[in-house]
C-alpha cells in the first residue's frame, strides 16, 4: 500500500516534467486563472474522466461528479458549482454525461438494500416511474438498463434547465446549451442523445419562472 501511495507522488514528479519540458510556462498560464467553456456534470465512476474523453486539456472544463450524474434540487454541492460555472466562470455548454454500465442506476433497477446511498438511488427510481412503460417493455436485462441510462441523462438536462440559476441566465439572455451525453465505457465513444436545450421555452409552461 505505501509503495502504491510513494509511486502516486513518483507520477505527479514525471508529470510536471513532461509538461514543462515541452511547455516550461505551462502552470504559470493555469494559475493565471481559468476561464472554462465547458460544464461537466458527470458520474464518479473512475472509468470515466471528463477531460480525457474530449481531448480537453486542464483549464478547459469544469467538473461536477457524483453517483449517476444527477441534478438534484437539494444537492448543495452540485447548485454551488452550477451557480459559479454560470454566473463566475460564464461557462457556454453545460454537459450532462452518463455511462454505460452505471452501478448507480443498476441498483436503482432492484429492491435491494445497500445502506445510506438508498436514500440517493431514490431520486434514480423516480425517473424509472416516469418511465416505467417505455422501460418494463425491454425484455433484454441489459438494454433495459441501457435505456435507463439513456432516460435518466435526459431527466437530469431537464432538471438541470428548472433551476432558477439557469432561468435567470437564460432570462438575461445568456448563451447556455445544456447537452445530454452517455459515454460507453466498451468503446470510449460519446452518444449525443439529442437533448439540446437553450432556453427557456425548451421547458414545460409549469416550469418556467417569471424571473
Amino acid at each position: 500500500m505505501e509503495k502504491y501511495y510513494n509511486q502516486l507522488i513518483e507520477n505527479n514528479k514525471e508529470w510536471v516534467a513532461s509538461k514543462t519540458k515541452v511547455d516550461p510556462e505551462y502552470f504559470k498560464r493555469l494559475a493565471n486563472g481559468q476561464q472554462p467553456p465547458i460544464l461537466w456534470i458527470g458520474c464518479a465512476d473512475s472509468r470515466v474522466p471528463a477531460n480525457e474523453i474530449i481531448g480537453a486539456q486542464p483549464g478547459e472544463v469544469f467538473v461536477h461528479r457524483n453517483i449517476a450524474n444527477m441534478v438534484i434540487h437539494t444537492d448543495m454541492s452540485m447548485l454551488s458549482v452550477l451557480d459559479y460555472a454560470v454566473n463566475v466562470l460564464k461557462v457556454k455548454h453545460i454537459i450532462v454525461c452518463g455511462h454505460y454500465g452505471c452501478g448507480g442506476v443498476a441498483a436503482a433497477m432492484t429492491n435491494k438494500h445497500f445502506g445510506l446511498i438508498d436514500n440517493w438511488i431514490r431520486h434514480i427510481k423516480d425517473v424509472y416511474r416516469f418511465h416505467h412503460e417505455e422501460l418494463n417493455y425491454i425484455k433484454d436485462e441489459k438494454a433495459r438498463l441501457n435505456r435507463f441510462i439513456e432516460l435518466n441523462v435526459v431527466e437530469q438536462v431537464n432538471d438541470l434547465a428548472k433551476t432558477s440559476i439557469i432561468q435567470s441566465a437564460w432570462e438575461k439572455d445568456q448563451k447556455i446549451h445544456i447537452h445530454g451525453w452517455v459515454y460507453d465505457v466498451a468503446d470510449g465513444f460519446v452518444k449525443d442523445l439529442g437533448i439540446n436545450l437553450t432556453d427557456n421555452n425548451s421547458l414545460q409552461d409549469v416550469y418556467q419562472l417569471e424571473i
